[in-house]
C-alpha cells in the first residue's frame, strides 16, 4: 500500500500509475487555492458592501448572504480552471502527449516497450485501447 495523502492505493495502481502522487500534489494545491479564493472573495465582497453601505441597505445577514454567494461563485471559476490544468497534466504525465494530440488521436496509445523496432509495428495488428485514465481496456 501507498499513501496518497490520507488514502492508501494499492502497490499495483500506483505502479501502473508513476505519476499519481504527482497528479494528487496537482489536484491538492488547486483545492487549496479555491479554498483561499473563496475566503478573500467574501471578505473583498463583504467589505465592499460595508463600505457603500448607503447605496447598499442590506441587513447583515444579507451581506453575508452575498458575500458567501460571490466568494463561492469565485472559487467555483478558480477550482474548476485549477483542476482542468491537473487533469491536462495527469494526461500529458500518463501518455506524453498533450491534451489536445492525445484527442486527434482517439484515446488510442501503444506502449512502447511493446513495439521497439520498425518490424514489430508493422505486424502489429492491434492497437492496445486505453480509457481516459490510462488503463488497459481489453
Amino acid at each position: 500500500m501507498v499513501n496518497l495523502g490520507v488514502r492508501r492505493v494499492e502497490d499495483d495502481v500506483a505502479a501502473r500509475h508513476p505519476a499519481l502522487q504527482q497528479y494528487a500534489a496537482c489536484q491538492s494545491h488547486a483545492f487549496m487555492k479555491g479554498i483561499g479564493t473563496f475566503l478573500a472573495g467574501s471578505g473583498a465582497a463583504f467589505a465592499v458592501q460595508r463600505m457603500a453601505r448607503q447605496k447598499l441597505p442590506y441587513s447583515l445577514q444579507w451581506s453575508l448572504l452575498l458575500a458567501a454567494a460571490a466568494g463561492s461563485l469565485g472559487s467555483y471559476v478558480v477550482t474548476r480552471a485549477e483542476t482542468q490544468k491537473c487533469s491536462n497534466f495527469w494526461i500529458y504525465l500518463e501518455t506524453g502527449k498533450s491534451p489536445q494530440e492525445f484527442a486527434v488521436t482517439g484515446g488510442l496509445s501503444q506502449p512502447a516497450e511493446n513495439l521497439s523496432s520498425a518490424e514489430e509495428r508493422d505486424g502489429a495488428a492491434t492497437l492496445v485501447r486505453r480509457n481516459r485514465y490510462g488503463d488497459v481496456v481489453e
